[in-house]
């Protein structure tokens, strides 16, 4: 590659010069290639554990003039070739250009300008879009992918220096974190040491400090345990590191690949040695954190933060904190935790001003909102910028807002202060709150589609009022005034001040009038209602009448949400949640709909409208509990690894005993899945969900614990696991709240798990004191690091039970042994991620599904299987490979999606590895048959071969787009045949059994072959033993038998040759492809090439190998003839293209190219063609030849090293060693030994 040119002063220390002319040196680093001795050994040791420029390339080019002491580089190369066009190059375009100045200076300044011109025309053409990843940053790239063989698409974030600990020493070396791979390389004194590992390989990752390892980052996968240390900065690499296996994670999830977000504001000056994608993710990470913090929705993008003050009224207060501001929101966070955090959204915005600078106060800025609040910031940094970009966002703000429709949309910005008057649907008692203008809206959408205007409790809760309930009544009303009092101060609204002393309201209950409203600002469910007016009502009416697995699933579990409630024993409160659930299944087919989102929504439904349920459903399935509710339930075993873990950590004692009894995995799974609701009295919950929405999971962990903590004596006294549930089932059924004004409701759990002496009861209050106490030390910093630890160690025991049940699921005959087939699947499913790392735009990549069943969600195209086939196949066929390869592939993609799944691909590959002799020449002979032969092959079996893939990936382009709606709506209907149940494997083994005996065909059902087809049968059974030892033996066996089966078909067409010309003996309903017209005269056309004809008899000087000629006579016996070199190959194309030459000499010469044939075939043509002459003339083919299955078998069989070939056993095992090592690397010997390209 070409460089900016920078000096370099000693130009021989570590080079040796290889060619010079006055103005250019070409050098060659030390010791590359031609190892060096010890020289060589210590200039490689250096080049690597030294960052001598990301690694030093071994060869370079230098500028010089005869008087200065200076050299200037201007290009490296990685390979002689490489640095060998740049010099020829420079040659060739310089040297007379520069041999007319007369001054150095001159010839100098005109090179570094030619070189830099060079570079900006390359990039140009290279990257349009401005790619700003610095110049050093691109070499260590560039070097990093010609080190581990990875292709273009594979972007490097970022490399470190480190050791990796090879036993009990470490070697120096570097560390390359690209966006698929964790790679490592060290050149220590002739030691080398290459490391590749896939992200999504990676079962555990983990900083921690040892004795053996100081300080280490340790990488576990199945198959090794790797430690790295020795950082510079341990922690933003181990940062990075997590990113990156997340991402992996989440694609083994969700089908989610790494994408760069262009939307990122590019940095003026990027820094040298930080990438583009680095720096992408470090935003990433920021808004993660920011969207987390304050409960923004999922687009919500970070645009800066600053350290400020803010003036708190309530204790009058400058609190010292982050100010963070994004497109639509200004927040704040105090530096202590609970002080204070602010979210102020821009829609609410109505002044922003700069205040007076004082000493008291420097740089204060003053936001108002339309709710009457003003905020007062200080101590701002760079306060005119900030206004600024504030400025900006608002301008964008108010510009969106009259696109956004009608007046509802400004109702729905409603002002949340005390005064405005409520909504139709409201009590007048009942204080404005982010319900009122939402209950208007609701209002006006209930003519379009019937939807519930208010929460179902206060529909059905029809005691006497508040007043009338006595001493709970007044507990009530009291609560509501100290939350009254608490808005008084604090502001109401999603603008209010939230500080520690909320969260000690939340904790002693929220009202029953204001739970709907404190639940929707807590969770950031009003911020996405207020934004998306009309989205739901929207909908409910696209969703209606619709039918789909998930709505099947959830009619059948509507009658068992809550049931005892008075709310869902009529269609009003069925139907609203009908409506929400149903809805959200179609916003989120991904998660669709899942068993325990009926229990939750329906307590939604309870406090607030239809469409305040809806988003509330939204913020817990998308934000608070993620991957909670898809069809693994994949967040709910996560937080079920945590919950274990901290079981561990608090309650050690205990701990061992759970895991004993295996109770953690049974209770743990319905207690977060439903957030205590379907085990716990109803009136309790939801004090629990209280907490939920204000402080997030960490609560329902630290209540878990608590419950455990209070019946530790008890459960260590069990024996079994029934004992253990009953003891924490009564426990739990006993959790009651005292000072709830809802009349009781029965739970239906504590009916069946009642004793004789029930337990003592326990107030959900004093139980929520006691889990603050004890376990309130939980951060949700912790709990997030937590979740990436065990996400990785769920998703990959996700992947192994998805492994070992496809592996199930394959036919016991299929002859491979259960690790055999392990190996395939890894194999095949590396094959299928490669597709989405480097391939998005592929069918495989775009149709994966994962809640598709196990078997179907790994596919490969074509292509593909062409590069497993070629690693894998016991018939390797050199450059014919590909097309047998194109064949095998059509011939198990029986749906023609143009993919196929592991069960298929096993099918394939054990074809040519197990079974008798019969077995394996039945599949090569259904090769070339249709469907595997596609019609256009056989017009030319040479061409074909030759340019088999340029063709074929063009052919097969077209029906891949025609059909990819048809292959999405074949995918859905496979996905609503199969179910949902992914690890039911019963069905589809009974399934597969009848399709078996369906598909189980004896060699007489198999059609006869065409003289088309048995040309292409003889190519590739030549191109088949071209590497085989005993070779030679090969092609006169083939040439026997190939000469037998021509004799065979001739007689059988003389037998079937009537005066009434019938149809061919080919494949039934085949149309019969399209022939070359000759203009030739007939009788010419038959003539074959005299055995002296040298461009007929394509190329005998060029024979492989010398055999005997022997007689060539009329009576036949055997021509001796080359096998097929290259200028072979070349000249029989050549003659294939003349048309006057008779069909058999084709199949002799130009197809068969094989030893002892062609004085055969000119028998056959020579006697037998020419009475048929008149009936050919039109084409080059015979249409009444055929040969059938039994036939060729027979034939083969009476050649003995023919039948030992296709019975030889042949072991997949080393085949699939060496799939998996060049998966993704390739060899460093190859070209350079030892001392390779060393970065």
């Amino acid at each position: 590659m070409w460089l900016g040119p920078e000096e370099v002063l000693v130009a021989n220390a570590l080079w040796v010069t290889e060619r010079a002319n006055p103005f250019f040196v070409l050098q060659r680093r030390r010791g590359h290639r031609r190892g060096g001795g010890l020289t060589g050994l210590l200039v490689g040791t250096l080049d690597v554990v030294l960052d001598s420029s990301a690694r030093v390339a071994p060869y370079r080019i230098l500028h010089q003039t005869q008087d200065s002491q200076v050299y200037w580089t201007v290009a490296c190369g990685s390979d002689h070739k490489e640095i060998t066009e740049h010099w020829e190059w420079l040659e060739n375009n310089l040297l007379q250009t520069l041999s007319i100045f007369d001054n150095e200076e001159d010839i100098t300044t005109f090179v570094k300008g030619k070189i830099h011109g060079i570079i900006a025309e390359e990039n140009k053409n290279l990257q349009p879009q401005g790619d700003e990843d610095p110049g050093k940053f691109k070499e260590a790239e560039l070097k990093m992918r010609k080190q581990f063989g990875m292709p273009e698409g594979e972007k490097l974030v970022n490399y470190y220096s480190c050791s990796y600990w090879k036993g009990r020493v470490p070697r120096q070396g570097w560390l390359y974190l690209t966006v698929n791979h964790l790679c490592f390389y060290s050149f220590l004194l002739g030691k080398e040491v290459s490391l590749v590992v896939q992200w999504v390989d990676v079962t555990r990752l983990e900083k921690n400090a040892t004795l053996l390892f100081p300080e280490s980052i340790r990488v576990d996968t199945r198959d090794q345990e790797l430690f790295f240390s020795m950082f510079l900065n341990i922690g933003e690499t181990f940062k990075l590191m997590e990113q990156l296996a997340n991402l992996a994670m989440r694609q083994l999830l969700d089908n989610e690949g790494f994408l760069e977000d262009r939307a990122l504001p590019r940095p003026s000056r990027p820094h040298r040695n930080i990438s583009a994608l680095k720096r992408d993710l470090d935003a990433r990470a920021k808004n993660e954190y920011y969207r987390a913090t304050f409960r923004l929705p999922g687009d919500e993008r970070l645009d800066g933060h600053t350290g400020c003050t803010l003036w708190t009224p309530f204790n009058k207060l400058h609190i010292p904190g982050q100010m963070f501001i994004s497109s639509n929101y200004i927040c704040f966070a105090s530096k202590e935790e609970d002080a204070c955090h602010l979210i102020i959204p821009l829609r609410e915005v109505t002044i922003v001003e700069k205040a007076d600078s004082s000493s008291v106060l420097p740089s204060p800025l003053s936001i108002s909102t339309k709710s009457k609040m003003t905020f007062l910031f200080a101590n701002l940094k760079d306060r005119d910028f900030l206004v600024e970009r504030i400025s900006d966002f608002l301008q964008k703000t108010s510009s969106k807002q009259p696109g956004s429709g009608s007046s509802g949309r400004k109702a729905s910005v409603g002002d949340p202060a005390p005064e405005p008057a409520p909504a139709p649907w409201e009590p007048p008692e009942q204080p404005a709150s982010p319900t009122s203008p939402c209950g208007g809206r609701q209002g006006s959408l209930a003519q379009q589609a019937p939807t519930a205007s208010q929460g179902l409790l206060k529909l059905f809760q029809r005691d006497a009022l508040v007043e009338d309930l006595g001493a709970k009544g007044a507990k009530e009303k009291m609560k509501e005034e100290s939350w009254n009092i608490h808005f008084f101060e604090y502001g109401r609204g999603v603008c209010m001040y939230r500080t520690a002393r909320m969260r000690e309201l939340v904790l002693k209950g929220i009202p029953e009038s204001l739970r709907g409203e404190l639940w929707l600002l807590f969770s950031g469910a009003w911020n996405e209602m207020v934004t998306h007016p009309g989205y739901y009502a929207r909908l409910v009416e696209q969703s209606t009448g619709k039918s789909s697995l998930a709505t099947e699933e959830i009619e059948r579990d509507l009658h068992r949400s809550m049931p005892e409630h008075p709310a869902f024993q009529n269609e009003l409160g069925i139907a609203a949640l009908r409506r929400v659930l149903t809805a959200y299944a179609f916003r989120n087919p991904t998660i669709g709909y899942c068993q325990a989102m009926n229990i939750v929504t329906s307590v939604l439904l309870l406090y607030g409208s239809e469409e305040e349920a809806f988003w509330l459903l939204v913020a817990l399935c998308e934000r608070m509990l993620p991957d909670y509710y898809n069809t693994r339930v994949v967040g709910a075993l996560v937080d079920q690894g945590i919950f274990e873990e901290l079981t561990r950590d608090f309650l050690p004692q205990l701990s061992e005993k759970m895991q004993e009894l295996g109770v953690i995995a049974s209770i743990s799974l319905s207690w977060l899945l439903t957030l205590f609701l379907s085990v716990m009295p109803f009136e309790s919950a939801v004090v629990i969900v209280d907490c939920f929405f204000y402080e997030g999971v960490k609560v329902v962990l630290q209540v878990a614990l608590a419950v455990l903590d209070a019946n530790m004596e008890q459960l260590l006294g069990c024996s079994d696991e029934g004992e253990a549930m009953t003891v924490l089932g009564r426990y739990l059924d006993n959790v009651v709240n005292k000072q709830s004004v809802s009349p009781p409701i029965p739970h239906l759990h504590a009916l069946l798990t009642s004793g004789d002496d029930p337990p003592e009861e326990v107030d959900i209050f004093e139980l929520l004191k006691v889990s603050y106490e004890k376990f309130g030390s939980l951060r949700a910093e912790d709990i997030e690091q937590m979740r990436f630890k065990q996400r990785l160690k769920v998703i990959q025991s996700l992947e192994d039970t998805a492994k070992r049940s496809v592996v199930r699921a394959i036919p016991g005959d299929i002859g491979f042994s259960v690790e055999e087939l392990e190996d395939l699947y890894v194999v095949f499913k590396a094959k299928h991620m490669a597709s989405q790392y480097w391939g998005s735009s592929r069918p495989a990549a775009v149709r994966r599904d994962p809640s598709l069943p196990y078997l179907e969600q790994y596919r490969i195209d074509a292509s593909q299987f062409q590069e497993l086939f070629a690693s894998l196949t016991p018939w390797s066929c050199g450059a014919h490979t590909p097309v047998l390869a194109g064949r095998l592939f059509r011939l198990l993609d029986q749906n023609k999606d143009s993919l196929i799944n592991f069960k298929e691909f096993v099918t394939g590959i054990s074809g040519m590895y197990h079974g008798d002799l019969t077995d394996k020449l039945k599949m090569l002979y259904k090769l070339h048959l249709p469907p595997a032969l596609s019609p256009e092959e056989p017009e030319s079996a040479l061409e074909a071969a030759r340019y088999f893939t340029e063709d074929s990936s063009a052919e097969e382009a077209l029906p891949q787009e025609g059909r990819e709606g048809g292959g999405n709506e074949d995918v859905q209907e496979k996905r609503a045949e199969k179910g949902t149940s992914p690890s039911d494997c019963r069905h589809y083994l009974q399934m597969w059994a009848k399709e078996k005996e369906v598909q189980k065909e004896s060699i007489k059902d198999l059609p006869k072959m065409n003289q088309e087809q048995f040309i292409e049968l003889c190519k590739t059974l030549y191109n088949m033993f071209s590497e085989d030892p005993m070779e030679q033996d090969l092609y006169h066996a083939i040439a026997t038998v190939a000469s037998l089966l021509l004799r065979i078909g001739e007689v059988g067409k003389r037998f079937s040759a009537q005066p009434g010309r019938k149809p061919r003996d080919g494949v039934p309903g085949e149309d019969p492809p399209p022939a070359p017209v000759s203009t030739q005269d007939p009788a010419h056309e038959l003539q074959p090439p005299a055995a002296g004809d040298a461009p007929a008899r394509a190329g005998g000087e060029s024979q492989l190998g010398k055999a005997p000629q022997e007689g060539q006579g009329a009576g036949g016996g055997d021509g001796g003839e080359g096998h097929g070199s290259p200028s072979q190959r070349l000249s029989d194309d050549e003659t294939k293209d003349d048309l006057s030459m008779s069909s058999y000499s084709v199949v002799s010469t130009g197809s068969l190219q094989c030893e002892d044939l062609a004085d055969d075939t000119v028998l056959v043509g020579g006697e037998a063609g020419r009475p048929a002459a008149p009936a050919r003339s039109g084409g080059s083919v015979d249409a009444d030849w055929s040969v059938s299955f039994e036939q060729t078998l027979a034939s083969i069989l009476t050649e003995p090293v023919l039948a030992d070939f296709f019975e030889k056993k042949v072991d997949i095992g080393l085949k699939i060693r060496d799939q998996k090592k060049v998966e993704r690397q390739f060899s460093t010997s190859s070209d350079h030994g030892h001392a390779g390209v060393s970065g």
